[in-house]
């Protein structure tokens, strides 16, 4: 049985870094990124040096003829950070994803997975973690930076294309994947004693087995159409935590996603560092 032939793109980037081992043995890859090295200076096999950006989508169509799925990771990132360089590097990404919807739509690609961020809900974080809103669940869209705004305007471009309405009736079917924390170092990283940097770590980790079984499931499962009948879903990326303040339930029930690793089992020799520095000891956190 031949491989599904999968397109990656911003495939130097440090989240296609962690799926790709996992992509290479279940796949036919065409990689492609406007970079031929990671941020490391490491050269990626296979690498395609496209610009996405460029509106002409003859340039780089050939990418996108025959391919099963695209696996959308590219990113424009601005290197100044004020607001108006900001805002307008986020107007190029949602150029950028726009071309790469709109050239996978024309090839009649089936499906794409696109890597969104947990920011896209990032207005609700704080209430979340002070225990003043629920749980977050994939239909929350508020942000309080144009980072998250723009991922929201990002999902909303696969939505349009779920439905098929401005397309002739022919959609594309999209997943969307509120990636969490994908790292290994984060508790390491905070300040001894900071419970609430490290509650929000614990809530937000994925490890790279969950991340890359979220994607395959999202890229293979028959059906994902949602409560309307469109071909669209917005999943979160994190694993099984017993700190999650965001909802996989329908990851769960979609694409019967099942993470394998909690953040509390993973890192519990650092919690307990964490808990002690905050002068809280084991007795006094069952109590």
């Amino acid at each position: 049985m031949s491989k599904r032939r999968v397109v990656v793109t911003g495939a130097s980037g440090t989240i296609a870094g962690v799926l790709l081992p996992a992509l290479r043995e279940r796949y036919d890859l065409t990689l492609l990124d406007a970079r031929c090295r990671s941020k490391r200076g490491a050269e990626i096999e296979g690498l395609q040096v496209v610009n996405l950006l460029n509106k002409d989508r003859d340039s780089y169509r050939q990418f996108f003829t025959g391919a099963d799925a695209v696996l959308h990771c590219a990113y424009h990132r601005a290197r100044d950070q004020g607001d108006d360089i900001y805002f307008t590097s986020e107007l190029e990404n949602l150029q950028l994803t726009y071309n790469v919807y709109q050239v996978a739509w024309e090839e009649r690609v089936r499906r794409l997975v696109a890597a969104s961020t947990n920011h896209a809900a990032d207005l609700y974080e704080n209430y979340a973690l002070d225990g003043a809103a629920s749980m977050v669940t994939p239909d929350k869209n508020a942000s309080d930076n144009w980072y998250g705004w723009a991922k929201i305007a990002f999902e909303q471009i696969g939505q349009v294309y779920a439905s098929g309405v401005t397309h002739g009736g022919r959609p594309l079917e999209n997943a969307q994947i509120r990636i969490g924390g994908p790292r290994e170092t984060d508790l390491a990283d905070i300040a001894p004693g900071d419970l609430r940097r490290m509650r929000r770590a614990l809530a937000v980790y994925i490890s790279q087995r969950d991340m890359a079984q979220l994607f395959v499931k999202s890229i293979e499962t028959e059906d994902i159409r949602n409560d309307l009948g469109l071909p669209f879903q917005i999943f979160y990326g994190i694993s099984a935590n017993s700190h999650a303040i965001w909802s996989i339930a329908n990851a769960r029930r979609v694409i019967e996603y099942a993470p394998q690793d909690n953040s509390e089992e993973r890192f519990f020799d650092q919690i307990q560092a964490h808990m002690t520095a905050a002068g809280i000891n084991r007795a006094d956190s069952r109590a």
